[in-house]
């Protein structure tokens, strides 16, 4: 990795709930990781799940919490140096892994990764967060994730299904609707940025975001990682939540930090 975030990045963190920070891996880290993301597709697990379309004419395909089972996430996650960099945005003591969420998006593939915040999908209470998105394909402005700055300040928004809209989390009316950004775009603060493998982007789990579809011939493979900071609670839901933890709710109470086997501590190591 390269050195820690600078106070710069770390306000604007802070300020806007995402922030790009160039050239943080070297191009061994890349491949180690694009080695990874591609025997994930080969064996998806079984919490893998398809959110395009059928009539889609590319592939939307997700895969979650696969870090014990795959050598080269793991490898990456424990040597790559992005718990400093997440306990520095957060301004947090302790870094601890939530999970890895894999995103591919195959050439041609028009669903949209609709606009939405992470948090209320969880099972967790806390601000002291960050996730990782992290290419290791070329992304154009056009195709790359795209943020609604100063929206992790809240409120939290009704978290609903990809494909069909549906309130599966949240009872339906309990949290407010999320804004229609993309018919008034000039109404939002919009940030994102084109990124290179060796890039990321980080940005707080209920910074509001989205993202378009990728144009025939170009291909995006991303892994995400979530991490945790020193205020993160065990919050479970009456629910299943994505992804789900089972038997979690057996090993830690309401209220209680995640100090558990399956969200190790990555900073300090």
């Amino acid at each position: 990795m390269t050195a820690a975030p600078s106070q710069q990045q770390i306000e604007a963190f802070q300020r806007d709930g995402a922030v790009c920070l160039r050239g943080v891996l070297n191009a061994n880290a890349v491949a180690r990781l694009r080695d990874g993301i591609d025997a994930n597709l080969r064996a998806p697990s079984p919490r893998a799940k398809i959110a395009s379309t059928n009539g889609d004419p590319g592939l939307f395909v997700e895969d979650f919490c696969n870090w014990r089972e795959n050598d080269a996430y793991r490898d990456f996650i424990f040597t790559s140096g992005l718990g400093e960099i997440a306990a520095r945005l957060m301004q947090s003591k302790t870094a601890r892994l939530y999970h890895d969420h894999m995103l591919t998006k195959e050439p041609g593939t028009v669903q949209r990764t609709p606009w939405h915040q992470d948090q209320p999908y969880y099972n967790i209470d806390g601000a002291m967060n960050v996730s990782f998105w992290i290419p290791v394909d070329p992304v154009s402005r056009a195709s790359t994730l795209e943020f609604v700055a100063g929206s992790h300040r809240g409120p939290w928004l009704m978290p609903r299904t990809f494909r069909d809209n549906q309130a599966k989390w949240f009872p339906e009316g309990s949290l407010a609707d999320l804004p229609d950004v993309e018919a008034d775009r000039a109404a939002h603060n919009i940030i994102g940025w084109a990124l290179e493998p060796g890039d990321l982007v980080a940005f707080h789990m209920l910074t509001l975001h989205g993202s378009a579809g990728v144009q025939p011939g170009t291909r995006r493979r991303v892994f995400s990682l979530r991490v945790l900071g020193d205020d993160i609670t065990h919050a479970p839901r009456h629910w299943a939540t994505s992804p789900e933890f089972p038997g979690l709710a057996d090993d830690l109470p309401p209220g209680a930090a995640m100090d558990h086997p399956l969200f190790p501590l990555l900073w300090p190591g």
